[in-house]
């Protein structure tokens, strides 16, 4: 072969690899030439709260996006996607997601009075009222292992360093079992009840049973519950009212007068 050829060659396949690599770099994959961009895979796995750097989640949201196009190209090829009863099909669903998002974001923007809020509001607070706990615990799972630490305890040795040392509860073990602010309706009831009956700075003489283990709870401090405000509830507030299907088909009924009387209908 031609010395020349080769180099020509050569030269071809170079300037093709270097050319390949950005564009696989910003894709995702390229199916019979059509590029599905990396941007693309990203979003999905973003919607869709997964973590962006998994391989194996990754992997599956990339054959999805290639199978996507397939049956996008093949719809093409085969030339279904021009069928007049495909079309109207396509165009019901893209009316009815736009009639959800234009419906949310009048409920979002407008479509909730104060007056409505501040009732749904003083339906729910009550569940704010009340005192908060600022509490440590150790958790284990043996009642003997609980009498030895309370004991350790007792002796002059920290509650915190024991905590790090010994406790089964991963969240709290770190911080020397530190919890911070709890409310007693979200603890097991064998915990609030030994919670609450403890004074500021004492510590349980005794293990605390519950389904996780032996429990030694230490109470740090007590305060008020701080009760949020309208506005800081408002998205919890909507959602609770969403939830009454009467209320929704109202304010849709509402949505729909208030667009007509501003229409210019001929």
């Amino acid at each position: 072969m031609n010395m020349k050829l080769l180099s020509t060659l050569a030269v071809s396949v170079a300037l093709t690899a270097t050319l390949a690599t950005p564009v696989l770099a910003q894709n995702a994959a390229v199916v019979n030439g059509k590029a599905i961009p990396k941007a693309k895979l990203d979003k999905m796995l973003a919607s869709a709260g997964q973590v962006a750097n998994n391989p194996e989640l990754r992997d599956r949201a990339r054959d999805m996006l290639i199978t996507r196009e397939l049956i996008n190209q093949e719809a093409i090829k085969r030339g279904v996607i021009n069928n007049d009863g495909i079309q109207e099909q396509l165009e019901q669903a893209r009316l009815n997601i736009l009639v959800g998002a234009v419906f949310e974001d009048y409920i979002q923007r407008e479509g909730v009075t104060e007056s409505e809020l501040k009732t749904a509001y003083d339906q729910v607070k009550g569940q704010f009222s009340g005192k908060e706990y600022k509490v440590r615990h150790i958790l284990v799972e043996k009642e003997a292992d609980a009498k030895s630490l309370i004991a350790k305890i007792k002796a002059g040795e920290k509650f915190e360093d024991l905590a790090k040392a010994n406790s089964k509860d991963p969240g709290s073990a770190v911080n020397g079992g530190d919890l911070n602010w709890m409310n007693p309706q979200a603890l097991v009831p064998e915990f609030s009840k030994a919670m609450v009956a403890l004074d500021k700075g004492q510590m349980t003489d005794k293990p605390v049973k519950s389904q996780f283990g032996f429990h030694i709870i230490k109470l740090e401090d007590v305060r008020e519950s701080k009760v949020p405000t309208v506005a800081e509830l408002k998205p919890q507030l909507i959602q609770m009212m969403a939830q009454d299907q009467n209320w929704q088909k109202a304010k849709f009924e509402e949505m729909l007068a208030k667009l007509k009387s501003k229409a210019k209908v001929q």
